[in-house]
């Protein structure tokens, strides 16, 4: 009987798991300081942009990356760029956004939508060029919901004749 018990014992202290070791946390983004910056807010289908543009060189930040590095397809970046294309303010200001929700489509979307708004509060005069341009007005298309009986928002079963 003591017999049973030691090897009882045994077989339960190999089956104990190991300790686990606490997930190694991720470094803190180092933002620039964002005190004398203009805010402003993008949105975009799902997505909502928090914007924030000061004097500078032209550097666009996205979620602690460089827009070419978080935006990677060139019509994503052509997209965020366009601001400053009609403004002619390409090298005029640094742009740091933060982006949720949605894909990269709607944040790109966003963060123009945000830029141009931004722009809009710290030069007053450029309202005309980025309004005739649509940039100001928020893109309100969104996806349509799914409908009863349907299998997607408009797509319905196949029709059999016979």
């Amino acid at each position: 009987m003591a017999e049973a018990k030691k090897t009882a014992a045994k077989t339960t202290a190999k089956k104990a798991a190991p300790a686990k070791k606490a997930p190694a946390k991720k470094a803190p983004v180092a933002t620039p300081k964002l005190n004398d910056a203009t805010y402003a807010t993008g949105k975009r289908k799902d997505s909502v942009a928090r914007v924030y543009l000061m004097p500078g060189k032209g550097n666009i930040t996205v979620n602690g990356k460089p827009a070419a590095e978080y935006f990677r397809r060139a019509v994503l970046q052509m997209i965020i760029a366009q601001p400053f294309g009609v403004t002619k303010r390409e090298t005029s200001y640094d742009i740091v956004a933060m982006v949720q929700g949605g894909g990269l489509s709607g944040q790109a979307g966003a963060v123009k939508h945000g830029i141009s708004k931004a722009l809009e509060k710290i030069e007053p005069e450029l309202r005309a060029t980025l309004k005739s341009a649509g940039f100001l007005t928020r893109d309100s298309r969104v996806v349509e919901r799914k409908h009863y009986g349907y299998r997607k928002a408009r797509r319905s079963t196949q029709f059999s004749k016979r």
